[in-house]
């Protein structure tokens, strides 16, 4: 069999292709949409005059393209979709199980469709997972026109792609589906009698298919395998019906689905908020995003590391007992883990966020080492070296040294910076000052 041949691969790439057997295949793959009328979510995509419709519709040739976003929105079905309105043939790849030598095998079969007058569409799914090398194989193939690329990415493509690739693409981003737009889908497959559920005569209460919707977070992939899951393990009553209890629906959703990737952006971008929360004095905020991280399954240590910057970086002097606070939840953290291991880190982010702010610290270090960068080669005043050695001594290493024990008007009277920075002022007491004086009662 033809290992790159479209409808080997996928069996409903068109509308006419016949739908898969129902039992043994998943709802989600099953109900994966054949036409743009099919197809929920992506307005600004494939809304009238959008960009996609306009490409669906075979309006002008098929560029390539990267579509960015959340698992569960569309971007694989609408590589199909492309493709098959384009005529073009379909050859599809996942980044995490191949490689150079799967890349280069598609190019060649490609090439050889083109001498037949037939393109292709070469579509790679976790196209960030190539690393630049093989990312660099696409290249010219792309250039050439031998391939039409369009890569799928749950990843910022801006860190994850390669300029090359990118310059050569068009990035088109899809939005997490809502949870009416989910709660279509699902009603779709319950009242699909070809492909989806119809032929259960399963009984879902609105309400129980709002909550599926919503505990799917915007993932059509993850609300129909709990929908699947909760039709198929509910047994028939007397007249054939299934009733899908709210308890089945509980086991069938299992542990909330956290939009988390310990690797990617999503990591940076929670961080991101919990940071910017506590340095807000946020309260509510700052443990919700901490929540977040842990429940999705951050590293505690990592969480206690970053508490730890911020209570120095943005509170400091102005509450010194912060960075006690935060070092305390390192360590306790460190010995007991989780999930006792929350309280302590709640504790910090709670003694955090209320407390003053300053980066008075801060700022006084970088104008210190802006100065110090200016004036990196600017020698030592010799009363501030230490005179180890006689020779050093003869040369006036530490002439001229006050020793401010002693001689208390040393502290006034002697210079410590070098000549150039006479009077310079880093540290602001001004600053520090005023923060302490704010209210650290107030919580949002």
């Amino acid at each position: 069999m033809d290992r790159w041949n479209s409808r080997s691969l996928f069996s409903d790439d068109t509308p006419d292709d016949p739908a898969p057997a129902v039992t043994g295949t998943p709802l989600a793959e099953r109900m994966r949409p054949r036409s743009l009328a099919e197809f929920v979510g992506q307005a600004h995509l494939v809304g009238e005059g959008r960009i996609l419709r306009r490409l669906l519709a075979g309006g002008g040739a098929l560029p390539s393209l990267i579509l960015w976003g959340a698992p569960g929105t569309g971007k694989t079905t609408l590589a199909r979709l492309l493709a098959s309105s384009s005529g073009m043939r379909f050859i599809a790849l996942s980044a995490v199980f191949s490689g150079v030598k799967d890349l280069r095998e598609a190019i060649q079969q490609a090439k050889a469709e083109k001498r037949y007058g037939k393109r292709t569409v070469l579509f790679i799914d976790e196209i960030h997972r190539f690393n630049k090398s093989q990312q660099d194989a696409l290249l010219h193939a792309v250039e050439n026109g031998t391939i039409t690329l369009i890569g799928a990415t749950t990843e910022n493509p801006s860190f994850e792609v390669t300029g090359a690739l990118l310059s050569r693409s068009r990035v088109l981003v899809l939005n997490q589906l809502s949870d009416d737009e989910i709660n279509t889908i699902l009603q779709n497959a319950l009242a699909d009698e070809e492909r989806g559920l119809a032929g259960f005569n399963a009984d879902v209460s609105d309400q129980l298919l709002e909550r599926i919707a919503h505990s799917a977070s915007g993932d059509a992939r993850v609300a129909l395998t709990a929908l699947d899951a909760a039709v198929e393990s509910t047994t028939p009553d007397a007249n054939g019906v299934r009733v899908v209890s709210e308890q089945t629906v509980i086991e069938a959703l299992g542990r909330a689905h956290y939009a988390y990737d310990k690797g990617g952006e999503e990591h940076y971008n929670l961080v991101s908020a919990l940071i910017k929360s506590l340095r807000n004095s946020d309260v509510d905020a700052s443990l919700y995003w901490l929540a977040r991280m842990i429940e999705g399954g951050a590293d505690p240590i990592y969480i206690a590391r970053r508490l730890c910057i911020l209570a120095s970086e943005d509170i400091g002097l102005a509450d010194p007992q912060a960075m006690v606070q935060a070092a305390a939840a390192a360590d306790i953290v460190q010995l007991i883990g989780l999930p006792e291991g929350l309280f302590p880190l709640s504790q910090a982010t709670i003694y955090l966020a209320r407390a003053p702010k300053s980066n008075a610290i801060k700022s006084a270090y970088f104008r210190a080492a802006g100065d110090a960068e200016e004036t990196a080669r600017v020698p030592v005043p010799l009363h501030l070296r230490n005179a180890v050695t006689p020779l050093m001594k003869h040369f006036g290493y530490g002439k001229d040294y006050r020793y401010v024990h002693s001689d208390p008007a040393a502290k006034e009277e002697m210079e410590c910076l070098p000549e150039q920075l006479r009077g310079r002022k880093y540290f602001s007491e001004t600053d520090l000052e005023q923060t302490k004086g704010e209210d650290i009662e107030s919580e949002h």
